[in-house]
């Protein structure tokens, strides 16, 4: 497996990596790192053309771009890694990235609204490479942030079934436990969501992987998030119902990715990589 990494030469570019190189690591992937020479380039997915905005902080300092991605790599002890150098081009300054990769890498924000200093300028375009990529996109913590284990997210959507067979991918590929955490929404009690469970298929999965199951009291999700271990890899789904914008905002996945400091790993609705 492969894992997609566009790398940007600062502090915050160094933890981005260091996380890519800890998630690969664990999950037997090799990384693929990607130094850019312009603030855009094209992602030809299989049901659309995502261009990708960068902000400048991914063209700084070139000269000592690839001698940090070195660094990093060796000190992290990952010896299975590659740089990517784009062959073709849509236009001079517009270069074609392939997409066959198993992850991709984008610092932590889907907002609407222009990132924050710091927090890169993918943000704005995940929503997009969501709702058409067939593969899962790992969302940084702000620093490097080691997982330990992996918690997964299982709502009352179409995605529940895909985040929680990530999940069990995950867990065969790593050996790390996981938890799964629910939240009660009006009638939806424990019994509708091992109906869920079975509906999918997934209940002998869930029996055999999941260690611990917390179902949330009905109150404010925000404070229920407190309960997310804080060296947790979270996954999740998003569902593809509506628009694109209609794909995060609002849901969620837009709640948990504004108040959660971890690493947070999504498929959406094309996801084909199932476990």
């Amino acid at each position: 497996m492969q894992m997609l990494h566009v790398f940007r030469n600062t502090p915050h570019g160094r933890e981005e990596l260091l996380q890519t190189a800890q998630f690969c690591k664990t999950m037997q992937a090799s990384p693929v790192v990607y130094i850019p020479e312009f603030t855009k380039f094209l992602l030809y997915l299989d049901n659309d053309v995502v261009q990708v905005d960068l902000d400048k902080t991914f063209l700084r300092s070139p000269g000592t771009a690839r001698e940090h991605v070195e660094e990093i790599m060796a000190e992290m002890d990952v010896d299975n890694w590659r740089f990517f150098v784009p062959r073709h081009f849509s236009t001079p300054f517009l270069p074609d990235v392939p997409v066959g990769f198993h992850f991709m890498g984008c610092p932590h924000t889907i907002a609407d609204l222009r990132s924050k200093a710091g927090a890169g300028y993918i943000g704005p375009r995940i929503r997009r490479i969501l709702a058409s990529a067939a593969f899962p996109l790992l969302l940084f913590s702000p620093v490097f942030k080691p997982f330990t284990r992996i918690a997964v997210m299982f709502g009352g959507k179409a995605n529940a079934a895909t985040a929680l067979r990530l999940a069990v991918r995950l867990h065969r590929l790593s050996g790390l436990p996981i938890s799964m955490y629910t939240a009660e929404e009006g009638r939806r009690s424990r019994k509708y969501y091992e109906k869920l469970l079975s509906k999918n298929a997934l209940t002998g999965v869930f029996a055999q992987s999941v260690s611990d199951w917390q179902i949330f009291p009905r109150k404010e999700f925000v404070e229920n998030l407190y309960r997310i271990p804080h060296d947790a890899l979270v996954v999740m789904g998003a569902y593809g119902h509506g628009t694109i914008r209609q794909l995060l905002m609002g849901s969620t996945v837009e709640i948990i990715q504004a108040h959660l400091p971890n690493n947070l790993l999504i498929a959406g609705p094309h996801y084909r990589g199932l476990a």
